[in-house]
């Protein structure tokens, strides 16, 4: 059996390691108005999200996942930040990225440098699900404003993979 040496052992802070160990918004919804699953391109683990939304609110919304402690808790933190906001609160181009980067970092302390990627992973869960909501809508003004936040956060996983 190999021996695990003690600094290879992450350590993660109390807010982070509480949605780990309680995961909120955990489930599926049966015929949810948008729905995504990614494979995270760093270690390959997915995260699939559920939307229900009324009056373009987000109603309820879950997740599922296969991966990390970080990946499982930027999930649920996601789900508690998004949940019953209104859809022009979350889809504001650019800005929407950054400003749900900085409430899921605040959600969940400090995070190691080397689970950077489960933050975007999450975010991009999210907004394919927001696109396949607009796109059984037809709303192709919706969608491609989708796209372009997906774009954005796409540009942002590709440059921490170079650096």
């Amino acid at each position: 059996m190999p021996k695990i040496e003690v600094n290879t052992i992450p350590t993660y802070n109390q807010k982070l390691l509480e949605h780990f160990r309680n995961p909120q918004n955990i489930g599926t919804i049966e015929q949810p108005h948008g729905y995504a699953r990614v494979q995270n391109p760093v270690n390959g683990f997915t995260t699939d999200i559920y939307l229900r939304i009324e009056n373009e609110r987000i109603a309820d919304i879950k997740f599922k996942t296969y991966g990390c402690t970080v990946t499982i808790a930027a999930a649920s933190a996601l789900t508690k930040i998004v949940k019953g906001k209104h859809l022009k609160e979350i889809i504001h181009k650019d800005q929407s990225i950054h400003q749900l980067e900085v409430l899921l970092r605040e959600e969940l302390g400090d995070i190691p440098e080397k689970n950077w990627h489960c933050l975007p992973t999450a975010l991009q869960t999210f907004y394919t699900a927001i696109r396949e909501y607009y796109t059984k809508k037809n709303n192709n003004t919706m969608v491609k404003q989708i796209d372009e936040i997906l774009s954005n956060i796409q540009v942002s996983i590709e440059k921490k993979l170079l650096t």
